[in-house]
């Protein structure tokens, strides 16, 4: 029977947010893995990428994994019905009910994450508050069948803990070892602890109108469900 995982796809996604976990799954046992849009075009991603759907809500079958990823593109998504319906259909019968990045702050605005640990960007991390969540600054996070992942870069390592989580060490390990996955990045400014103050505020006065919008449409959410 196959093992079947959904990720989210929309335009302005981050594309590493949904690859770098795909590149994971597509190596699970019986792993049947769909891109998932509202049609069937191409979508564009952040940065120019042109990523192909393979189905639609619609006609998306049940998923076992149900995958939302982040990126400037997910604010809509925080007020869009039809979206938020499809991933609280899916979420009745998944075995695991996920995110990268900001795709955490779907599913808070889905009202999937309440009472529940997640992790999410820095950036937006304190806005899963808003959902009733509880923010914590990690890499990974599990909460009984709720995995998240942190920023971008950390898709890869939720989801070699998911496959452990679903498959066991034995594979998750061998499937690190496929892709060759031993980062030894040449800084260390991949958190706000690394990069330091200036590098920080300057990485928020550049998303400042960006993060302004998002939790306009976070408030907005959280309006709707409460």
């Amino acid at each position: 029977m196959a093992f079947n995982i959904g990720l989210l796809l929309f335009p302005e996604i981050t594309q590493l947010d949904l690859t770098g976990p795909y590149e994971v799954f597509t190596k699970f046992p019986d792993a049947k893995v769909h891109l998932v849009a509202k049609t069937l075009e191409a979508v564009k991603a952040n940065g120019g990428m042109r990523i192909l759907p393979d189905t639609t809500m619609a006609e998306c079958p049940p998923l076992d994994l149900i995958c939302v990823p982040g990126g400037a593109g997910m604010n809509p998504l925080l007020n869009d019905a039809e979206t938020l319906n499809f991933l609280r259909q899916q979420a009745k019968g998944a075995r695991y009910i996920t995110s990268v990045c900001t795709g955490a702050l779907v599913l808070g605005a889905a009202g999937l994450l309440k009472g529940k640990r997640a992790a999410t960007h820095w950036m937006s991390l304190e806005m899963l508050a808003h959902f009733g969540a509880i923010p914590v600054a990690e890499r990974v996070v599990k909460d009984g069948n709720v995995i998240t992942g942190g920023g971008v870069t950390a898709g890869i390592d939720f989801a070699l803990t998911l496959a452990a989580e679903a498959f066991g060490e034995d594979l998750a390990k061998s499937i690190q070892l496929g892709i060759e996955y031993d980062p030894k990045p040449p800084f260390d400014a991949g958190s706000p602890k690394g990069a330091g103050e200036v590098l920080v505020q300057k990485a928020r006065s550049a998303s400042a109108r960006r993060q302004a919008e998002r939790e306009a449409a976070v408030k907005e959410a959280m309006a709707r469900l409460n």
